[in-house]
Formats: C-alpha cells, structure tokens, sequence
C-alpha cells in the first residue's frame, strides 16, 4: 500500500471530501480532457500527454508522461543536458502534483535522467513530500532508476563558455526576448551577452474532470551550486485544487517564491478570477514588490480552472504556452505587463 503525505489547503472548501478517498477526486460528470504547457516544446510534450487522456487515461499519468518528453530531448532548459552550474554540474529540479493534494519532489538530483518520476515516487512511495541532492538520488537508485553520465548539448556546452569569459555572478535576465533564433530548447542570448534559461511546466484535466500538474527544470544556467529555484516548491512553482484550478510557473524562481506564485494564483481564481485575470493579479504583486528591477526579470504564470478554461499571464512579451484538446492544437501567445 502506498503511503501518501497529503499537502492540505486549508482555506478550501470542501478538502475533507475531495480527501476522503486518497485515489481518485473524480467529479460527478464527464468533461472533455485538455492539456497545457509552457513553451514552444509543450506542443511535443502534449503529444504524449493526450495519447493518455484520450484513451480516458489519468491526469497524472498525462502529466508526468509529458514532460518526460522533454527531459527525454537533448536541450539547454531541461534534463541531463541542459546548462550546468557555475561549477559545470547539471543539477535538476521536478515536483508533481495530483487532484488529491498528493504531492511529491526532487531538487538537487544529479545524474538520473527523469526527475518527474522520481518526484512521483516520492509521493507514493514515501511519507515526506520532498527529498533533494544525494538523498534524492539515493532513493531513485533504490528505486531503479539509472545513473547516467552527464552530457551537455552542444547549445549548453557553448553557453557555459560564453559564459566562462565573464562569469557574472548575478541571475541573468530570463525569456525577455523570443528564442525563434535559437530553436524550441536553446536559450536566447540577450544583448548583453548572458543567457536565459526556462522550464516545462504541464497541466492536465482528464475525461473525468480530474486535475494534475507537472514541473521540470534544471532551474537558472550557471547558477550557485546548490542553488533551487520555484519549479520543485508546490505551491511556489505548482499548485492543483481540484475544487478550484491548477497554476504552473515559469521565470526567474526566486520571485515566484516570494510571493508563494502557483497558490496565489489558485486562490485568485477561487476568489471567482478568471485564469488569466488571476495569473496577471500575481504578475502585478510580482512587479509591486520588484519595482524597477522588474524590467530585468521574467516571470510567468499559466493556469486552466475547475472548467477548463486556460489563461497565462507574465511580465514581459515572449511567453508562450501550448494546449492540445479534442478540437484543437496550437501554441498560444501569453499577454504581459510591459509590451
């Protein structure tokens, strides 16, 4: 039997039902599924996504399935080949996320190629909701997962150099500019000479109109070592109130935490916000508290509600997200504060 650490929301209505259960918080009517994600590379990782959910499969299976997709890929942003930190170690971050407040993630984890999985291993397998650096890989080695060798891609390999030459000791700016010149994965390179970095964050509702929601990254490029960003906090990086919505982040993660991003902008939508109404009053407390400096960050918000609408919202043009139903497949361009 599994043993699941529930992360309790405590001003939402009705939890002690939608936990009653501890398997599935299915609601009482059929809904049509629907996935999003972050980014250009979300229209790949929601191939794999439907490919469950329109067989009548599980949102959380849809979820992790997906972003396996592009940690599966050879790319700067996510998985074993992405930016290293600044001493040149890949280090990944995941969490993941049921519609029964069943939670789980990794942060830390060097060397094992699908830390999504390994996050919901440690939801189900576990009492803790977290586990991170050699503790975590610890368990995933015990679980059967593999070692892998680190192997940056080349995109990672020539900005770690590039990088090298100055090595600025401040976060870089994040996803200011379009990546059209560097492809789906590669970070953009600003004019000032650094380079940003992203995530993939996917959120899925299945055809019983249950949510979950996935996070995966290896977090900031030539970070400190140690250093975790947004993408493995839920409630920072990801949140899912089956009752209410689901929020995913995606940016600089030092400011989604300060103002506990992904379960603000829930909690913006309970309070009867739309999705994208409430992704830009969390936008808006980000740039309250930033002031000036919020012209040098990128932060972003993307989040569907209980009925599967969606909507996204970040501070600088250049966002996009990915959504996939019965009827539709596109990329959709996010709105944001400055234009």
């Amino acid at each position: 039997m599994y043993n699941r650490r529930k992360f309790i929301q405590t001003t939402a209505l009705g939890i002690s039902a939608a936990l009653a259960n501890n398997t599935h918080a299915a609601t009482t009517s059929a809904r049509s599924p629907i996935v999003i994600s972050t980014w250009d590379a979300g229209l790949e990782a929601n191939k794999a996504a439907w490919t469950i959910l329109s067989n009548k499969g599980r949102a959380l299976d849809a979820v992790e399935k997906g972003v396996m997709v592009t940690e599966d890929s050879l790319n700067c942003c996510v998985g074993l080949g992405a930016n290293p930190d600044r001493d040149g170690y890949v280090t990944l971050d995941a969490c993941i996320m049921d519609e029964a407040f069943n939670c789980g993630a990794v942060a830390f984890l060097e060397r094992i190629k699908h830390p999504v999985s390994v996050a919901r291993k440690v939801m189900e397998k576990t009492p803790h909701v977290m586990l991170v650096g050699e503790g975590a890989q610890q368990f995933a080695l015990a679980e059967g997962f593999l070692l892998e060798p680190q192997q940056l891609s080349e995109g990672a390999r020539e900005a770690y150099a590039e990088w090298l030459k100055k090595s600025n000791y401040h976060s870089p700016r994040i996803n200011v500019e379009n990546k059209k010149e560097h492809g789906p994965f590669a970070p953009a390179k600003l004019s000032n000479g650094e380079w940003n970095h992203d995530t993939i964050g996917m959120l899925a509702m299945d055809a019983m109109g249950n949510l979950s929601g996935s996070c995966t990254t290896s977090g900031a490029g030539f970070k400190m070592r140690g250093r975790v960003g947004d993408s493995p906090i839920i409630g920072a990086g990801l949140y899912v109130d089956n009752q209410v919505g689901a929020c995913v982040a995606t940016g600089q993660g030092e400011d989604v935490i300060r103002v506990a991003g992904a379960s603000a902008v829930v909690e913006a939508m309970r309070s009867g916000k739309s999705p994208e109404a409430a992704c830009r009053s969390v936008i808006e407390r980000v740039i309250r508290i930033k002031k000036e400096a919020a012209k040098n960050i990128q932060v972003a918000f993307l989040a569907i509600d209980k009925n599967g609408n969606t909507g996204a919202f970040a501070i600088h043009p250049g966002f996009n997200y990915a959504l996939r139903t019965n009827s539709e497949e596109k990329l959709i361009t996010g709105k944001s504060f400055f234009k």
